[in-house]
């Protein structure tokens, strides 16, 4: 018996042990952090502010199996005077995974830059594919009330792009983005267009359901 192999053979499995249990193998965790609500909430815009858009995404995750993680909808608010909050900031630091294991960005800068943020990436909390341009319905339109790099918008920028921060269903409009990042000029899955009201309709009518984009905040 060669005692030298078999202490070096007790050694490589304790380091094993040892690597699996540390922050480095912790840093591997593919499980999901991101995705596309399946369902909107279902009184248009009306979401209950952002207090109903993040009880909606930890709902959807909870249901899906996804437990104890801090789940927050990717959107921003107005304030009269001062710059509203600002959805990139809501968000955490990342990585951020779809419910396939799909790395989506390892931090803000690459999610509002270069993101995998596509159809085929953006999928719903059950890892499903969410209608997009040439589905019917089409339901690409995600709520974000948000500018292309994430951020709230600026007081002199005159318009409701939040749908009074999230609390109507009948006055204003609000900003959405294009989760499969298709139709039009303008293809940001932050900031593709307004819709032309706040109630289910009007979301639906320009392609849209209420969707919201949620990630893990911790």
């Amino acid at each position: 018996m060669n005692i030298g192999n078999g202490l070096t053979a007790v050694g490589a499995v304790a380091g094993l042990v040892y690597f699996l249990g540390s922050p480095l193998a912790l840093a591997g965790d593919h499980s999901m952090s991101f995705f596309v609500t399946s369902v909107g909430v279902g009184d248009g815009a009306n979401l209950g502010g952002l207090a109903g858009g993040d009880a909606h995404c930890n709902k959807l995750a909870a249901a899906a199996g996804s437990n104890g993680r801090t789940w927050r909808a990717y959107l921003s608010t107005q304030v009269e005077g001062q710059r509203g909050i600002s959805a990139r900031d809501r968000i955490g630091q990342g990585p951020w995974y779809n419910a396939n294991g799909e790395l989506i960005a390892s931090d803000l800068d690459q999610l509002h830059i270069s993101p995998n943020l596509v159809k085929r990436t953006a999928v719903d909390e059950n890892g499903k594919l969410v209608n997009g341009r040439g589905d019917k319905p089409n339901r690409h339109d995600i709520l974000t009330g948000s500018k292309d790099d994430g951020t709230a918008y600026f007081p002199w920028e005159k318009g409701d792009h939040t749908c009074g921060n999230w609390t109507s269903n009948d006055k204003g409009t609000a900003s959405v983005g294009h989760h499969d990042r298709h139709g039009g000029g303008n293809i940001s899955w932050t900031s593709a267009h307004a819709t032309r009201g706040c109630s289910q309709a009007d979301l639906e009518s320009t392609g849209g359901a209420g969707l919201l984009y949620c990630f893990a905040a911790d």
